[in-house]
């Protein structure tokens, strides 16, 4: 197994200015920055290459810009992340010199630095399409929650599942632990751009999951297992929640 060149990884943060339950959500302030920003420090702490936003609104371009990051303007009618950063890396390596793409949520501005490198790590083994992240459940709850994805896989190394299914479903049936998805990726060039090329997948539409378009088409996806889940910020609490943790981390 080769493991992945850091000057040859771009990571590419996904931002769209709408937002149903947070409204302007990019460009919330945290401790100073905007979110966006935020996010961004942590993907440069990662210190895995270069950093750049994907962004559908002007406003969103200039404070990341203003916050001392790279920005690419991309279309506004993406209908998914994955969609826009496609687009991005094309604008801003046309030359191809990147052959890893890691995809970070805007979403994540206290994700620690740790855990977007963790992402690289099944992608040393070269049979890898695309690497994903995962933690065991320990929340009952969390067990038949349907807004917790679940991984359904097989384990193939050491903190690592070679993810056969993903699921809104309590799954898989039986002892053992269940594994909650996290939605970071770390794609190889050439999967990204096959899979951008793909129609949605009959279990892509049923489980309203994205990733199952590229289990469906026989791509395959490894996760590397976590210790926690990052604090993904989608409403007003989870925007507060984010303020007080990087208080903490600032004093």
């Amino acid at each position: 197994m080769n493991p992945v060149k850091l000057n040859e990884t771009l990571v590419l943060i996904p931002a769209r200015l709408a937002s149903t339950r947070l409204p302007g959500k990019p460009l919330a302030d945290i401790c100073g920055a905007p979110m966006i920003v935020q996010v961004a420090r942590r993907a440069a702490e990662s210190a895995v290459g270069r950093v750049v936003v994907a962004v559908d609104h002007r406003d969103i371009h200039d404070a990341v810009v203003a916050g001392g990051f790279e920005a690419i303007m991309t279309r506004p009618d993406h209908q998914s992340g994955s969609d826009r950063i496609f687009e991005a890396l094309q604008a801003c390596d046309p030359d191809r010199q990147a052959s890893v793409v890691i995809n970070v949520q805007g979403d994540l501005p206290t994700i620690d630095a740790a855990t977007i490198r963790a992402a690289l790590d099944p992608l040393a083994d070269p049979a890898v399409d695309i690497a994903t992240l995962t933690t065991e459940i320990l929340d009952e709850h969390e067990k038949s929650n349907p807004h917790v994805v679940k991984v359904v896989g097989s384990p193939v190394g050491e903190n690592r599942l070679r993810a056969l299914y993903f699921t809104r479903a309590t799954a898989p049936y039986g002892n053992g632990p269940l594994y909650h998805h996290i939605g970071l990726y770390a794609y190889r060039r050439a999967a990204l751009e096959r899979f951008v090329t793909l129609p949605p997948s009959t279990l892509e539409r049923r489980e309203s999951l994205e990733q199952l378009r590229a289990l469906e088409a026989g791509m395959r996806i490894d996760a590397a297992i976590v210790d926690t889940v990052p604090l993904g910020v989608d409403t007003p609490a989870d925007l507060e929640k984010a303020r007080a943790i990087l208080a903490k981390t600032a004093i």
